[in-house]
């Protein structure tokens, strides 16, 4: 982990921020939205933005130690965060110079924002997007319906995903603008206080120089791009969820007693405690990989994200899974961090990429070196 004197401000002042609260708020369904603009103006929700915009500009393994300490913390909160870090990598990849200049100050000062990729009809196959961008002279003009936008209940900002042309675009729409609307997914499953909702645009119109890469691109390639830094995020949030479990499962085998000895001291017990460590591990060192990929700028990066994101959230749940058999009735109940945690890791192996379209990435990328496709 990294030790410097910022980044230990920056964990310290996250757990001050969630104390014991991150239960509460899952049963809640809600976080503060002061606490979230509160971290939000520290430029601590979307690490990697420079200097020059606000952000700490952390590299990926800093960052993804950071993610991993709040995802440790409150998985919801982790994902709030992955939603502004996603909206301020795509801002920084496919915006001009003028447009990062405009917005994303906003993300490092407390402003809110969301990502809409995913449509009814389109979930793993997001080439399917049927949400419209067209112009009209110096108008653009939004039509669609986003589902399960992270963070869309709180945001300020929406970056939205649509067709263009003949190919596809980004556009930055203000959530207040008329004909948007934004309603919470009910109950869910997971990752309770994370701000999840519906977007409707119907007949939304917005300025012309709010279209971020609207070039042809096609729309298979746009998406990935912006997903990368989802998929890393979530990996490393996974991560945190494995700290928590095993920090759990430890001080619940250890302080337990069972037939006269800590629970601990028996061994189909301690081997729990070894699965669950040996999860955390692989998960971090898969993490570690991809994101000194990220920072090197290696080839490797894009099949290293996709492996870091598998690996750690098929281990979050199985370790989760783990965890809750350890704690038995003690984490049986809603709001307990394993609890909390043997939800939210199963939907990290569907979000940002299926656990299957990422075996099915991974395979490609096995097979590209022998000639296959």
């Amino acid at each position: 982990m990294p030790v410097s004197d910022e980044f230990a401000d920056a964990a310290a002042f996250v757990a001050a921020l969630v104390g014991d609260r991150a239960g509460g708020w899952d049963l809640d369904g809600l976080i503060p939205e002061p606490l979230l603009r509160e971290l939000g103006a520290t430029g601590q929700l979307c690490a990697g933005v420079a200097t020059e915009y606000g952000g700490p500009g952390w590299s990926s393994l800093a960052g993804g130690e950071f993610t991993a300490h709040v995802g440790s913390l409150c998985s919801s909160l982790r994902s709030v965060m992955t939603s502004q870090g996603m909206t301020a990598w795509t801002i920084e990849r496919l915006g001009t110079t003028a447009q990062c200049r405009a917005y994303l100050p906003r993300l490092t000062s407390g402003e809110l924002a969301a990502v809409g990729f995913s449509e009814l009809e389109a979930g793993s196959d997001l080439s399917a997007i049927r949400t419209t961008i067209r112009s009209e002279g110096d108008t653009l003009v939004v039509d669609g319906h986003k589902v399960w936008v992270t963070a869309a209940h709180y945001a300020d900002l929406l970056v939205v995903f649509g067709r263009y042309g003949e190919g596809a675009a980004a556009v930055v729409i203000p959530a207040d603008t008329p004909g948007v609307r934004v309603r919470r997914v009910a109950d869910p499953m997971g990752c309770r206080a994370a701000g999840h909702a519906e977007v409707t645009l119907q007949g939304v119109r917005i300025p012309a120089d709010q279209l971020l890469g609207g070039d042809g691109t096609s729309l298979p390639l746009l998406v990935t791009t912006a997903l990368a830094y989802g998929r890393i995020s979530v990996a490393w949030g996974c991560v945190g969820i494995l700290r928590a479990c095993l920090a759990a499962v430890a001080s619940h085998a250890t302080a337990r007693h069972q037939f006269g000895v800590p629970l601990a001291s028996h061994q189909l017990v301690a081997r729990h405690v070894a699965e669950l460590y040996i999860a955390e591990q692989t998960a971090t060192r898969a993490c570690e990989h991809a994101s000194r990929c990220w920072d090197d700028g290696t080839p490797d990066m894009v099949s290293a994200t996709v492996l870091a994101k598998h690996v750690s959230a098929v281990q979050a749940a199985r370790g989760a899974a783990i965890a809750v058999q350890v704690m038995a009735s003690a984490g049986a109940r809603d709001g307990h961090v394993v609890a909390r945690a043997y939800r939210d890791a199963k939907l990290m192996e569907i979000i940002e990429g299926s656990n299957e379209m990422c075996e099915l990435m991974l395979a490609q990328h096995a097979l590209a070196p022998m000639g296959a496709s």
